[in-house]
């Protein structure tokens, strides 16, 4: 029994590594990005849009008084 079980691993074990193949992996190199030639002439100067309307006048401020503190700084070991 224990030779039948020995025997029956070895051919087991030589079989799967006669059937493992290495992977091979590919790089497919990216697809080549135009140049862009050299710039033509410029095209004719469009016309100039029309004049937006004007907002509405501020009121004055009051009297409050606004403290922003700092955060707390980080203990530094």
């Amino acid at each position: 029994m224990k030779n039948t079980v020995l025997i029956a691993s070895l051919l087991l074990t030589l079989g799967l590594t006669a059937c493992e193949k290495p992977t091979t992996v590919v790089n497919v190199p990216p697809p080549a990005e135009p140049v862009a030639g050299p710039a033509g002439p410029s095209g004719a100067t469009g016309m100039t849009g029309p004049q937006g309307a004007s907002g509405a006048t501020g009121t004055q401020g009051g009297t409050a008084v606004i403290v922003v503190t700092p955060p707390a700084s980080a203990v530094q070991n």
